[in-house]
């Protein structure tokens, strides 16, 4: 591939993974708000919350594995562009609670074909690239989520409830059209197909099976707090819909920022292993103050750090799931990843919302703060372990 074939292929993947992300986080801030609005509990808030995850982890590993079998990656991002758009027009058109929690799950499909955009997009690089091109993917989820999540509040304050949900639906549509232009690179003839036995031992991967571990508590973190109960947490301490915008603002930019950072500073200065510690700890400290944390100025700090943090977090063990496995076996591993971590999607959230049911919603961050600890905690015991293999080879 030429240098502007290079260029005008990488631009329009980037931006129809933009399509593929934004309509589920256009409406995501609003989204508990609306349920509540509707005659909802926390319990069943948790549920549809916590549906996402679950369809992401029954659906990404069978994605992953057909997608290697016939070769073929882009008929599983144009499905996916088209479940997204159809789960958000059932938005749209029902005020149903159980509609909406079909919605969610169909949401949790679409979002599943994620496997085979990440796969695609790192065979455009070298494999000394792999970390640059999960860094550049990286980048256009969280601008996705930005400004999805940016907007909600707005839409719905001038445009109702319904608004963004429609916008959703329009933008997905868009990318699915979009997506059949994308560039995917012929696979060479001496690849060959995973089997069941390669499969099982992939599945035992000590690197994957550790950094899904660590996805798993960073997951659960991120889709318990912003894309979770904060939105409820600043409506119940008194502020309106369009203040939700605010604090989406002031967590989802350092976020941003964050990916950015990893792969060309981070990395570098302190290695994988010591950022993992350091993020870790610090969504751990920032998740846990916030039940203590009412003015509007201090929980736009406090979001902004914790941004930062769960930021750096994404991209780093994203690249590290596949970073040593062979080419021909990435998708597969890419999609025992993500349908592992995809069990902190839908327990984090579930589990919280329990908890909110029966404590109060302070309960859910103080839950989601002990995870981030934990995480810290085997973030220094397997990098200390790596280190000594390092210092044993030497």
């Amino acid at each position: 591939m030429n240098n502007f074939n290079f260029v005008r292929n990488n631009w329009i993947f980037l931006f129809v993974s933009f399509t593929l992300w934004f309509p589920h986080f256009i409406y995501l801030p609003v989204l508990t708000p609306y349920m509540e609005l509707l005659g909802s509990e926390y319990i069943f808030i948790g549920i549809v919350l916590s549906s996402y995850g679950l369809m992401q982890f029954l659906f990404r590993l069978p994605i992953g594995i057909y997608s290697d079998l016939i070769k073929l990656r882009k008929p599983f991002m144009i499905f996916g562009l088209l479940i997204g758009s159809i789960s958000c027009a059932v938005f749209a058109v029902t005020d149903s609670l159980g509609w909406i929690l079909f919605g969610r799950t169909l949401a949790g499909i679409a979002a599943a074909t994620w496997v085979v955009f990440t796969v695609l997009y790192s065979s455009y690089f070298a494999e000394d690239e792999v970390h640059r091109a999960m860094s550049s993917i990286s980048f256009i989820v969280v601008l996705a989520q930005l400004l999805g999540m940016s907007v909600s509040g707005f839409i719905v304050d001038h445009l109702g409830w319904k608004a963004p949900f429609w916008i959703g639906a329009i933008i997905s549509g868009i990318g699915a059209f979009l997506s059949l232009v994308i560039y995917e690179p012929t696979q060479t003839t001496n690849t060959k197909p995973i089997h069941l036995k390669e499969l099982a031992i992939l599945m035992k991967e000590p690197v994957i099976l550790k950094v899904s571990f660590l996805s798993i508590l960073a997951h659960s973190i991120i889709f318990t707090t912003m894309f979770g109960f904060i939105p409820a947490y600043v409506m119940e301490i008194g502020y309106d819909p369009r203040d939700i915008s605010y604090f989406v603002f002031s967590f989802m930019i350092p976020h941003a920022i964050a990916t950015l950072f990893m792969g060309k500073y981070f990395i570098p200065l302190i290695g994988k292993w010591n950022s993992l510690k350091i993020a870790f700890l610090s969504t751990a400290f920032f998740t846990l103050i916030t039940p203590f944390v009412e003015s509007k100025f201090l929980l736009v700090i406090v979001q902004g750090f914790n941004g930062f943090a769960l930021g750096l977090l994404f991209p780093l063990l994203l690249g590290m799931a596949i970073e040593t496995i062979d080419s021909y076996k990435r998708a597969t591993a890419m999609g025992v990843y993500q349908a592992l971590y995809a069990i902190g999607m839908f327990t984090g959230p579930l589990l919280a919302g329990f908890l909110n049911s029966s404590f109060g919603i302070s309960a859910g961050f103080y839950f989601t703060g002990i995870l981030g600890i934990v995480a810290s905690f085997f973030s220094v015991l397997w990098g200390s372990n790596k280190n000594a293999e390092i210092s044993k080879e030497h």
